[in-house]
């Protein structure tokens, strides 16, 4: 439970007669035996309950209890310790300012700790004590686990001794010994640590001429962090490789493969891309951290209409509802949230994925790979003889594709996919553009939703603002429209690093085929008749659910302008 000092819990339950000397004693032989902490050993045998030991322990030492922990701790507060320290003593800070600070203590018998945290610190400390469990999740989540930093590796690297090949060229051999060396994989390990407590979604490795640059996308945006040197890309690459069991002496061709590590106790998965530049191979992971996406289609922040739409779309018996945007603007999340409100026992479903980016109970999932003939469009035809209620296929790459979509929609099966368009009504042209019949489309598809994900304006250093004339026209509202309305932006604070943005929102475009767009469609109108029709219906442009956003005070206006 916490690192607590066996005589003081000892003495503790003794002394408040939580349980008979007899009884006492057999406790504590059974933690000596096990190696349990005492306070485990007592909950774990039923003889008190988790949190009224808690709560006693509070009272007896003096301590303010927390039952449950704040949702968020402040950047201020995070940033006023070390992650040294944090880790050391075991605290987790909840608020600080030029003065005090808040700290949750896992270990409240460490009376030492007040006076080395007040002459660390160089403020008045103050202790309060919640359940150790959580308190130690939220510091490895905040800290991290590893003792040392990336800056403090890159230091011991360079003036330590990594094993160097000899002149020449290298051989299989060679390359794998430089991968396995000590510091390499403690730098690889930190690395992608850092990068999954960052919530980063992807890391780039990437050898220029000179130097050899490691940069985290972080809600859209690309972070440099310390570069290492030039030397250490070859043996970093490799490590990685060996990783994903990739063959380390093939440097001339892309390659792809996945990792699976366990980072803070919870499992991460990292699809790993190589490509051959001129200076050496570039290496792309995606960070596929289940926990990390939220598959809850009510948490997406969806306007209502768009919720309900959604909501009534997927529960249809057949038809095709398509998502579409550019990479990485949540599409396959926003399928895989459908999927989980009609993941039901009386209902059968099965997508096409390339790759299976999140595994869902219930669901039958198949990695399509081209390599052996698994296209999209032979997974489809496969599914069509497998009697499924709903099928969702990962992308509409081709009309082979295309066409089946339709075939099992036209025979009784809700079809849900994606495609590359810039907004809802582009979809339909894209679909006539590899050769779907428009009165195909016309009878199947019942909705498209185009969406963005825009980053969201720092919560702690959020201020509102007057924007600039020029600003206001490329967003094209006129002032005097605007009304009372409030502008925000984020100047930079600890909790953003600065950015002024902290996670990310979707905007979103919801075009649903009406008779009146249907018979568009069946004409082949253009792609701007057909969305002057759903407008005048009632759609809400990706512009204007921006302008929502912005309005709502959740993103800036340069972040719409940027992506709509």
């Amino acid at each position: 439970m916490f690192p607590a000092h066996s005589p003081a819990i000892y003495e503790f339950l003794r002394e408040q007669r939580l349980v008979g000397p007899a009884q006492l004693d057999e406790l504590n032989e059974e933690h000596k035996a096990t190696g349990k902490p005492l306070a485990d050993v007592v909950v774990d045998l039923g003889y008190i309950e988790k949190s009224e030991l808690l709560r006693r322990i509070a009272e007896h030492l003096g301590y303010d209890f927390l039952g449950e922990l704040p949702a968020q701790f402040p950047g201020e507060a995070i940033a006023a310790i070390t992650g040294k320290l944090a880790r050391d003593y075991g605290v987790m800070p909840l608020q600080a300012d030029e003065q005090n600070v808040d700290l949750l203590v896992t270990d409240p018998f460490n009376t030492q700790a007040v006076d080395d945290l007040t002459f660390a610190l160089g403020r008045n400390v103050r202790l309060f004590f919640a359940d150790p469990d959580k308190v130690d999740v939220q510091i490895k989540q905040h800290y991290g686990e590893d003792e040392e930093s990336i800056d403090d590796l890159l230091q011991e690297i360079s003036t330590g001794t990594l094993v160097q090949p000899g002149r020449g060229e290298l051989t299989e051999h060679d390359i794998e010994s430089m991968a396995e060396q000590t510091p390499i994989i403690k730098f690889v390990n930190l690395v992608i640590g850092q990068a999954i407590r960052d919530k980063a979604s992807d890391i780039h490795f990437e050898p220029f001429e000179h130097e050899f640059k490691i940069r985290y996308r972080i809600d859209g945006a690309l972070y440099e962090m310390a570069p290492p040197p030039k030397s250490l890309a070859l043996p970093i690459l490799s490590r990685i490789k060996v990783l994903a069991s990739l063959n380390i002496a093939e440097r001339r061709i892309p390659q792809d493969g996945r990792i699976k590590i366990t980072i803070g106790g919870r499992q991460v998965d990292l699809r790993v891309s190589t490509l051959p530049t001129q200076f050496g191979e570039s290496v792309v992971l995606r960070v596929l951290d289940q926990s990390a996406v939220q598959l809850d289609i009510s948490q997406l922040g969806m306007p209502e209409d768009v919720f309900n739409g959604i909501q009534e779309i997927i529960r249809r018996p057949n038809g095709i509802f398509i998502v579409t945007g550019p990479t990485g603007c949540g599409k396959t999340t926003t399928l895989y949230s459908g999927l989980r409100i009609i993941n039901t026992s009386d209902l059968k479903l099965l997508t096409a994925e390339d790759p299976v980016e999140y595994e869902i109970e219930g669901i039958m999932q198949v990695p399509v790979n081209p390599l052996v003939g698994l296209t999209f469009a032979a997974a489809l035809r496969s599914f069509l003889r497998q009697d499924p209620d709903v099928i969702m296929v990962g992308e509409i790459r081709d009309l082979e594709t295309a066409q089946i979509a339709i075939q099992a929609s036209l025979t009784g099966h809700l079809v849900l996919s994606t495609l590359h368009t810039n907004d809802a009504a582009g979809a339909i042209t894209r679909l006539v553009d590899m050769g779907v019949e428009p009165f195909l489309i016309a009878s199947t598809l019942e909705a498209v939703l185009a969406q963005r994900l825009v980053r969201r304006t720092c919560t702690q250093c959020k201020t509102s603002y007057e924007p600039a004339p020029e600003l206001l026209s490329q967003l094209s509202v006129a002032r005097a429209s605007i009304g009372d309305r409030q502008f925000f932006y984020g100047p930079g604070c600890p909790a953003c690093t600065q950015s002024g943005y902290r996670g990310r929102l979707g905007i979103y475009e919801w075009l649903r085929l009406t008779e009146a767009v249907r018979d568009l469609v069946v004409a082949r109108a253009p792609t701007l008749m057909i969305r002057q029709k759903a407008i005048e219906q009632g759609m809400r442009t990706l512009r204007d659910d921006g302008l929502r956003a912005i309005f709502d005070g959740h993103t800036t206006i340069e972040e719409v302008i940027k992506y709509t």
